[in-house]
């Protein structure tokens, strides 16, 4: 009944994340993000700069304190905690409620391993 309920004010989200883009799909909304699976980072850091967009522009342009990298890679997680964190930007840009947390689903390639199963559902 709980879970029911808390159905009707969530957003349902799915997100593909795919080692060139990210599409992120709400419920009765469709497809509202499409953006590049890229993160610019502080380098030598996981400070993340920027994400998307905004960080593929940044990508051969950035000066030596900032990288811009791919953290997916051939299909595989690369970078565990820069995934997270573009995963939980895309979730905040879409969902706007901070009450209630979104249901989401995270479309993974199917021959990932155990630990990056679990990189994506911690994140």
């Amino acid at each position: 009944m709980l879970s029911q309920l808390k159905g009707l004010f969530s957003n349902d989200i799915g997100i593909d994340l795919g080692t060139a883009n990210a599409l992120v799909y709400v419920r009765d909304q469709g497809i509202i993000l499409r953006e590049p699976s890229v993160v610019a980072i502080q380098a030598g850091t996981t400070n993340v700069l920027a994400v998307g967009l905004e960080a593929k522009e940044m990508l051969g342009r950035t000066p030596s304190n900032i990288v811009a990298i791919r953290p997916m890679k051939d299909g595989v997680i690369a970078d565990f905690e820069i995934t997270e964190s573009m995963l939980r930007h895309f979730i905040q840009k879409v969902h706007y409620r901070k009450l209630i947390a979104p249901r989401v689903v995270v479309a993974v390639p199917s021959g990932i391993t155990e630990v990056e199963k679990r990189a994506v559902k911690d994140s």
